[in-house]
């Protein structure tokens, strides 16, 4: 019996003829590519600037040491998030702060932001709020603190590329944030394998991300500072040279990987249009089960690009746990997953900052379970999916 699984990517005849073009006739890598898929991404944005890399994670991380991060700096986090948007912090040496969120939408608020600065112990160099499931954390207010607190905001925009603010724009234009990062990995809105992209409107910024993803390798002989080695004996600059300033990464995405991402790009307002027709049917179907399960709230900043579709069920009343629900709809051909434990439970970060019970990431995690989305679905796996809640969860 085949599987709905909780996500899944949509390639057609013409994202597969893209990268078969750069495989027959281009570079693999460090080809043109590259800068036609950040020019592409940052047009659909309305951000000057954006830069692509190897992954999600990547795109945190040099946005981080963009931002100026290092050892003894602290940086907000809120507890429910992948454990990248935590991770990339540390791999900067800076420390994190975790914040609680809403138990009902697993989102950042200015409330639970402004605890996590009070408990923070010093300045804070940087806040990470998480656009989560596809919607977007209450950004005026939250960049508001952070002006006042001088915190740089790093948005994870993992979740929600092709989110819409209501009142124009869309989440990563630089509107509320410094810096914004995404995942194009193959479950997100779209896909290149793996890929990720960070945007600003800063364009030094994006510059020395460049370098950053590249090992730093500066091949402008206005940089170099070994001039007894850079050039020749008419003063010429040698032509294989190359310096490096800082520690460095190799970050980039391969040609392969960019015509895939432009191929893709060109149907993101499509497959978002798909996703909210999938929700708005669950929202409609899933009404029948409004005693014990209901989908997250809605936030007012914009329209969400359903990324995942998760709902809270009242585990208890049903006197089932997660794990049995979630065998239970397997066997039925429902595929489910939980996004996320609170990352502050984690054996590593426990070490660190010891026990953190958040209240609301507690609840939040203790009742979330994404159902199948992407945009390949049928009006008729939709109903096929609450079918099986109804069956499972009586």
């Amino acid at each position: 019996m085949a599987v709905l699984p909780y996500g899944r990517h949509q390639i057609d005849d013409d994202d597969i003829k893209a990268v078969v073009e750069v495989l027959r006739h281009g570079a693999l890598t460090a080809g043109p590519k590259a800068g036609e898929f950040e020019a592409a991404f940052a047009e659909k944005l309305g951000v000057k600037e954006a830069v692509v890399c190897s992954n999600g994670t990547t795109a945190l991380h040099l946005a981080v040491l963009a931002a100026g991060l290092k050892p003894g700096d602290r940086a907000i986090v809120p507890a429910v998030t992948f454990l990248s948007t935590a991770n990339a912090v540390r791999m900067a040496g800076a420390d994190v702060v975790f914040a609680d969120v809403d138990p009902e939408t697993g989102l950042l608020t200015p409330d639970t932001l402004g605890a996590a600065y009070e408990t923070a112990g010093g300045p804070v160099k940087a806040i990470l709020p998480v656009h989560l499931n596809g919607q977007c954390a209450d950004m005026a207010p939250v960049k508001d603190i952070a002006e006042e607190k001088d915190s740089v905001i790093i948005t994870d925009c993992c979740h929600a590329l092709g989110a819409e603010y209501k009142d124009g724009g869309r989440p990563g234009d630089g509107r509320y944030e410094d810096f914004a990062c995404f995942s194009l990995h193959p479950v997100k809105s779209i896909a290149m394998g793996e890929g990720g992209m960070i945007t600003t409107n800063d364009r030094e910024s994006a510059a020395r991300m460049r370098l950053l993803r590249g090992h730093d390798m500066k091949r402008d002989a206005a940089d170099w500072t070994l001039k007894d080695m850079a050039f020749d004996k008419s003063d010429e600059p040698n032509p294989w040279f190359y310096e490096m300033h800082e520690l460095a990464y190799n970050y980039r995405a391969t040609d392969m990987q960019c015509a895939l991402g432009l191929s893709q790009l060109r149907k993101l307002d499509a497959f978002v249009a798909r996703r909210r027709e999938i929700a708005s049917l669950y929202d409609k179907l899933l009404v029948s089960l409004g005693n014990f399960l209901h989908p997250i709230p809605r936030t007012k900043l914009a329209e969400s690009a359903w990324h995942l579709y998760p709902v809270l069920i009242d585990f208890e009343a049903k006197d089932k746990d997660r794990a049995q629900v979630m065998r239970e709809l397997l066997a039925a051909g429902v595929g489910t997953q939980v996004h996320y434990i609170p990352v502050s439970d984690q054996p590593y970060y426990r070490s660190l900052y010891g026990e953190q019970p958040f209240k609301g990431a507690g609840s939040y995690y203790g009742r979330v379970l994404s159902l199948p989305i992407f945009p390949a679905m049928s009006d008729e796996d939709v109903s096929v999916v609450v079918s099986a809640l109804e069956t499972v969860l009586g």
